[in-house]
């Protein structure tokens, strides 16, 4: 009652680690940072960010929020999971945020560097980056960058509403377009794996988890549904 009267769109979502919108928010950036640490040109990982239909680039956004909470939460995560007997799958993302914010000190907009270089309104990716992260003379189609956006976001939402961390297929979509930006004329997380379609989803999925990592092995309930021809329906 009291996020609808100040002008809100409620999700509830149940209390599990990142929730739902922090959780898959998190995939984005990482993977962008991902990306850099391969050798991929932070030009075109940002061009495609933008291109995938995301509000902000990934680099960019990984600014805003900050390199030092980032490497806050992952460390306080690591701790929290140790003493329940759980070992952190370590994303190779994380390397580039520990160098960048924790070895080189640029922790983001708030200190005027981070990724980008900040003076006042402007900005500009910080020239640095290219001799911290060279790039690599076979660089990767820009479609092949947005697929790796988009996909990764798409696939943890999946499990969310698997793990049942949201309730509606509903939800889900609203929370991925209002709470972190998921590409609005996808019409939401789930949204996009309709389009695509369950079956094509899995296969483009899989082939990203053989050049890329384990994290891109499709959820289990897409898996499903592309054997049995199904797709996210909310139910009234």
């Amino acid at each position: 009652d009291y996020v609808l009267q100040i002008g809100k769109t409620p999700i509830v979502v149940n209390d599990k680690r990142g929730f739902y919108t922090s959780r898959v928010f998190t995939t984005y950036i990482m993977e962008g940072m991902a990306m850099l640490g391969e050798g991929v040109h932070p030009r075109s990982i940002e061009v495609a960010g933008l291109k995938a239909g995301m509000p902000m680039p990934p680099l960019a956004l990984q600014d805003e929020v900050s390199l030092s909470l980032s490497l806050y939460i992952a460390e306080t995560t690591k701790k929290d999971l140790a003493a329940e007997g759980i070992t952190l799958p370590v994303h190779p993302g994380f390397a580039v945020v520990q160098k960048v914010g924790g070895e080189l000190k640029r922790i983001g907009k708030k200190a005027n560097q981070g990724f980008y270089d900040y003076a006042g309104k402007d900005k500009s990716l910080w020239p640095g980056l290219l001799e911290v992260f060279p790039p690599q003379a076979d660089q990767p189609s820009q479609q092949e960058i947005v697929d790796r956006l988009l996909y990764a976001q798409a696939n943890e939402a999946a499990r969310c509403y698997e793990e049942k961390v949201v309730r509606s297929v509903a939800d889900t979509n609203i929370g991925s377009i209002f709470g972190w930006g998921f590409a609005p004329n996808q019409g939401g997380a789930l949204q996009f794996i309709n389009a695509v379609g369950p079956k094509k989803f899995v296969e483009r999925a899989r082939e990203l988890a053989k050049a890329h990592g384990s994290r891109f092995e499709p959820a289990a309930i897409v898996v499903k549904m592309a054997q049995e021809g199904g797709r996210f329906e909310d139910v009234v």
